[in-house]
């Protein structure tokens, strides 16, 4: 009929139940059909932003497998390997005959699984140390830009029993670790105050060897004396480097403490 486009329509697709009431551009825009390449990725990928924008509230269920697949495009095992994705990552829980619920991405469940990989894999010690090199001295630049009189007040009080267990022949473990877990709280970060949780929980063990050595109790007092100075100046680049110092100084004891015993050299 003259007026009339010859060209056929696209097929509609009926909306997905909860989703049109929220409808958006972008929304739009994450639910064109998916290309087959790398198709659960991008599934789980458009589900998440989906949840992290709160078009998909947590603690209510998604749509059902079958008219995700069909606003998506996708077969309904494509939509599954994507929820396993997610659940994987802690950002969905499969309900029995309930569903599928989004979730609130948290900070334990963000460290969790680093935790548990370390815990049980002794032999990534070496790794650990590298972690400590990287992580370590950011964590004292990043807290030199936030710290507080209050957070200097606390390490310094930290550095005063540690040196007065010294003084007295005791143990300085736990202050040991307390420095850096107070180091942690002044950047005001609750990630990394937890992945300092974890890294000081893994590092009890190579502590314990290293603060028996003659020398290595004053050693780490005065390391942590020397990025309390910084922080003091509100220095980012000192509190930098001194706690690089620090570490590299533990990494060169934890190494003797490893290193096996030479043989006394045979008379000529």
């Amino acid at each position: 009929m003259r007026g009339r486009s010859l060209t056929p329509a696209p097929p509609r697709v009926n909306p997905v139940a909860g989703l049109a009431a929220v409808a958006s551009r972008r929304e739009a825009a994450l639910i064109q059909p998916i290309r087959k390449a790398r198709v659960a990725e991008e599934i789980a990928d458009r589900i998440r932003v989906l949840i992290l924008d709160g078009t998909l509230p947590t603690g209510q269920p998604l749509p059902a497998e079958r008219q995700l697949a069909a606003r998506f495009g996708v077969s309904r095992g494509s939509v599954r390997d994507a929820f396993r994705l997610l659940e994987t990552v802690g950002l969905l829980e499969t309900r029995h005959g309930q569903g599928t619920f989004a979730r609130e991405l948290d900070v334990d469940r963000l460290v969790a699984p680093l935790a548990s990989i370390l815990t049980y894999r002794r032999d990534l010690s070496e790794e650990l140390l590298d972690v400590r090199r990287m992580f370590e001295p950011a964590v004292a630049r990043f807290a030199a830009t936030r710290i507080t009189d209050d957070d200097i007040a606390d390490l310094q009080r930290i550095l005063d029993t540690q040196r007065r267990k010294l003084k007295a022949g005791a143990a300085t473990l736990v202050e040991d670790t307390a420095f850096h877990a107070a180091l942690a709280r002044a950047t005001r970060n609750r990630v990394v105050m937890r992945l300092m949780e974890t890294v000081n929980d893994l590092l009890v063990e190579s502590r314990k060897a290293t603060l028996r050595q003659k020398g290595r109790p004053e050693r780490s007092i005065q390391g942590h004396e020397a990025v309390v100075a910084a922080l003091r100046r509100r220095d980012p680049d000192g509190a930098f480097e001194a706690m690089r110092l620090h570490i590299d100084q533990i990494a060169e004891l934890l190494h003797r403490t490893r290193r096996p015993r030479s043989t006394p050299p045979r008379s000529a």
